[in-house]
């Protein structure tokens, strides 16, 4: 394998053993040499080690360990604040060997601000799975989460093309599809498509009276969907792309008023345009 790195024979760090990063564990089962497991929970780090989920496991945050000496792919795969402050901790280190960070967060700019003030041994990489579900926990993890789904890297200004190869090893052996972006343009994108649903998802359920639940279908309960998610992850998520969501809002914000402002009118041939459009553009954002 070029520059030497062939997955099959290397050793994978994942800090986090979360739902994507016990899912990410239980897809590369078998596609690598060895999976080391971190974390700070240690009833996580024993279930992943009973349920042959990872072959190590380690507490983080720690001092840097044999293992980590021999990791050739290290994963953040935790909340973003999290990743930060690994990343903060990462700045002072004195570790000397080389190794390539790729981390899992929904949002990028931040991260890969601090990603760029890493010592130069360090071969930094920003990703983002395009994938995941309400329900998080190793005990909700499934190897199939990333199949098909669009895994977003977004390389800084020094990342190796070593690095992006190695990242697309693992992408291809877990299923997933590699796209390249600028941290920006993911930040503004994502704003649009998963925290602004999270948003509705929860604004929805949050004017939804409680005496109205025997009559909820599954059209409420796939709108409201997102609103189970725990809020502490996604609070470090709307902090970081305050900017962009905020953005997001206001264009949501301009359909709303053109929906009510019909229904206040009575004008019925506009809101069903307004529908007829919606549906037209609906089909066109998922028939893909």
């Amino acid at each position: 394998m070029e520059d030497g790195f062939s997955l099959e024979h290397a050793t994978v760090g994942i800090i986090g053993l979360g739902l994507m990063g016990g899912s990410l564990a239980l897809a590369l089962k078998g596609k690598c040499a060895r999976i080391v497991g971190f974390d700070s929970h240690h009833p996580t780090l024993e279930l992943a080690l009973s349920k042959g989920i990872i072959d190590h496991a380690l507490p983080h945050p720690q001092p840097l360990s044999r293992w980590e000496r021999e990791i050739d792919l290290l994963i953040l795969a935790s909340p973003v604040p999290a990743i930060l402050d690994i990343l903060r901790h990462l700045q002072r280190t004195n570790y000397q060997l080389p190794i390539t960070i790729l981390d899992l967060g929904s949002t990028k700019r931040g991260i890969v601000q601090a990603m760029s003030k890493l010592p130069a041994n360090f071969d930094p990489l920003g990703g983002h799975p395009i994938c995941g579900k309400e329900k998080l926990g190793l005990e909700n993890a499934e190897p199939s989460l990333y199949q098909n789904a669009p895994f977003i890297l977004t390389p800084l200004e020094r990342t190796s093309q070593r690095a992006i190869r190695l990242a697309k090893q693992l992408i291809a052996a877990i299923g997933a599809r590699p796209i390249e972006m600028t941290a920006e343009e993911h930040d503004r994108v994502l704003a649009a498509t998963s925290h602004l649903p999270f948003l509705l998802s929860s604004a929805l359920t949050h004017a939804t009276p409680k005496e109205f639940a025997p009559l909820i279908g599954p059209g409420f309960r796939s709108a409201s969907r997102l609103a189970g998610t725990p809020s502490h992850m996604m609070l470090g998520v709307l902090e970081s792309n305050r900017d962009n969501i905020l953005n997001a809002l206001q264009t949501f914000r301009a359909s709303l008023d053109e929906i009510e402002s019909a229904l206040k009118n009575e004008d019925y041939t506009r809101l069903e345009d307004f529908l007829h459009h919606s549906r037209a553009a609906y089909h066109s954002l998922t028939d893909h």
